[in-house]
């Protein structure tokens, strides 16, 4: 199989002001623009995208259809000192402070307008045995 892109889908109630979030917080732009869809793309880079989905559209299985929930993003930025600066200027929630982890991350937990939690993240070098747990070419330098 190969795959040629891939990108996480949020089905919420209000399309418009989930959109309007990430672009207004994350740097997105819309690709495409409906009043039940949205895909965004960032700004920085045409491969990361995300969309946003009205989560009862037909297009949808009814068995299916809902709100995103137990929902975790992940965002690597360079600089998370200065996402979670202007992110906590701009009012959002700080869930988790920042701070350093020993596995390798130094991030911060924030929240869009649904609920879903986005960890913003910058790689830092693991410490002990978190080191280890690692495959060589992968530990965060």
């Amino acid at each position: 199989m190969n795959i040629t892109s891939w990108y996480p889908v949020l089905m919420v109630a209000d399309v418009a002001t989930t959109a309007r979030f990430w672009i207004e917080h994350f740097d997105f732009a819309p690709a495409f623009e409906a009043d039940w869809y949205v895909h965004l793309q960032s700004t920085a880079d045409p491969s990361i995208n995300l969309a946003i989905l009205r989560g009862d559209h037909e297009t949808i299985p009814e068995s299916g259809r809902g709100r995103a929930a137990g929902v975790l993003l992940n965002l690597e930025v360079e600089d998370v000192d200065a996402v979670h600066a202007r992110l906590a200027g701009a009012g959002l929630p700080i869930l988790l402070p920042l701070r350093d982890e020993a596995f390798g991350q130094r991030h911060f937990i924030t929240t869009d307008p649904n609920g879903v939690l986005i960890d913003v993240i910058t790689p830092i070098p693991p410490s002990g045995d978190f080191a280890t747990q690692y495959r060589p070419d992968a530990v965060p330098r």
